[in-house]
């Protein structure tokens, strides 16, 4: 029976997963995978909008040159859209701007993929020394008996005190070859590329419980403590899953400067190494940014954490306000059901339940003298105000199109029938030296049908109603006409 139940759990899990995106993008078109591969890498997790659509662009461009079947309507856009959908990628804004990046499961279907079609084996001498490594760590690290730990510790001691010895005495240490170097640097990449799904995974997670307390804001559907304690218990079995305690790992590494000053010097120190020579550019290029990449998708996750508390606390900022309108509707109401009661009864006066005072005189009801108001002071006069206390907002003049076609025409006079825009720009008094001048002359050209040259330019200075100065860049226009024909 518990086979019979294991395999039943994996064909459910199994059934869940050929309903993922994952399972989804390994069936698709094997050239989306193919451009997902080369759009991202491990430094490069996010790519501009523009930058993407224009990369997908020439890439569907060199598919149809080579006859692949696709949409004719589509566009690059039109499948990015597409993608987004499917949830193999990602669009967030960030600092204003659109970036796509993939999602999680589109992050670990790469690297499966990288994994198949690599050349080189996963099991090396840096990996298995690595598992030996671990292993004994483990052994050690979870034994509760002190007298083990002591000899285990000891022997450590013992072993790098006599290595010390040997090198004081003009040994020389032993170095790994090159061949076992690029190996084992190899073998930290492939372990830092499993980082940015698990980063990806747990950011998801807490979009999701944002995404569930901004419901509660808008449909109320629940108390704001039963709403909080769902969000502490999502955000507690969040925080116990595999990517949960990687990100608690990596957020605890960030808290401790020295061993981020170890971290980054053992990453300097190993690029400085002759035999990183033997990695591609986009290997070292991956080291180079290995801390810097995981700090960034560490604070997306710091960043969504600080939007779900500011949304938890608005949740129950806006659930105390409802509670204090009903208060208020409450006691208005029991104010009303005091003054509606039958004074003067058999019984005497009808104490207010509410507040049931002790009244003992009169004066203690403080009815109110309309003798004793004192009418608060009269406010000031206005000022008043006369023609000269009333400016005008400074413009700039229209142009002047009388002068400007005169200024063209004696410009064209005295430069044998043509004169250039700037040269009669140039030509002009001062007060007439502004902006609105510059677009007067440009449409007295283009009435013309002057000449226009596009490919050149000239600049002009004009001065603002501030008395700035700036320039304005326009095309090469040459009067040869009469402008004000």
């Amino acid at each position: 029976m518990r086979f019979t139940d294991n395999a039943v759990a994996q064909w459910h899990a199994q059934q869940q997963l050929r309903l993922s995106p994952a399972w989804k993008l390994l069936q698709g078109a094997p050239w989306t995978v193919a451009f997902l591969r080369s759009a991202f890498t491990a430094s490069k997790q996010r790519v501009p909008l523009e930058t993407f659509h224009a990369d997908l662009a020439d890439f569907m461009k060199e598919l149809r040159e080579e006859n692949l079947s696709l949409n004719e309507a589509w566009q690059a856009s039109h499948y990015a859209d597409s993608w987004v959908r499917g949830q193999f990628l990602s669009r967030p804004m960030v600092d204003g701007k659109f970036f796509y990046e993939p999602t999680a499961g589109t992050a670990r279907v790469l690297a499966f993929i990288d994994t198949l079609t690599g050349n080189r084996t996963n099991l090396n001498s840096s990996r298995l020394s690595t598992l030996l490594n671990s292993i004994e760590t483990l052994s050690a690290q979870s034994d509760p008996n002190p007298e083990s730990r002591i000899a285990t510790l000891e022997a450590e001691i013992a072993e790098r005190e006599s290595e010390l010895a040997a090198l004081r005495a003009g040994a020389s240490p032993a170095v790994l070859s090159d061949d076992s170097a690029v190996a084992a640097t190899r073998s930290v990449l492939d372990l830092a590329a499993g980082l940015p799904a698990d980063f990806k995974r747990m950011r998801d997670g807490v979009e999701v419980m944002l995404h569930s307390i901004r419901q509660e804001i808008m449909e109320s559907s629940v108390t704001k403590g039963v709403a909080v304690g769902q969000v502490l218990a999502g955000d507690k079995a969040l925080r116990g899953t595999a990517e949960g305690e990687t990100f608690q790992g990596f957020t605890e590494f960030l808290n401790d400067p020295v061993q981020q000053a170890r971290f980054r010097q053992s990453i300097n120190e190993v690029l400085e190494r002759d035999f990183t020579d033997q990695l591609s550019s986009e290997e070292r290029g991956n080291l180079a940014s290995l801390l810097r990449e995981m700090r960034r998708q560490a604070g997306e996750v710091h960043a969504i954490y600080g939007r779900l508390s500011e949304s938890l606390h608005a949740y129950v900022q806006s659930a105390e306000f409802k509670e204090s309108v009903l208060l208020r509707k409450a006691i208005h109401a029991a104010e009303q059901a005091v003054a509606s009661a039958v004074l003067g009864s058999r019984t005497g006066i009808v104490e207010p339940l509410l507040y049931s005072p002790e009244f003992e005189t009169l004066a203690g009801l403080g009815i109110f003298n309309p003798e004793d108001h004192v009418p608060p002071p009269k406010l000031a006069a206005p000022p008043a105000l006369s023609g000269a206390d009333i400016h005008r907002t400074p413009v700039t003049p229209a142009p002047d199109m009388p002068r400007l076609h005169a200024a063209v025409e004696h410009a064209r006079q005295i430069r044998n029938g043509s004169a250039t825009l700037h040269e009669v720009y140039a030509s002009l008094p001062s007060e007439l030296q502004h902006i609105n001048t510059i677009r007067g002359l440009i449409l007295a050209a283009r009435s013309s049908d002057n000449s226009v040259d596009p490919e050149h330019s000239e600049t002009l200075t004009f001065t603002q109603i501030d008395g700035s100065t700036r320039t304005a860049r326009v095309p090469l226009f040459t009067f040869t006409k009469d402008s004000a024909s």
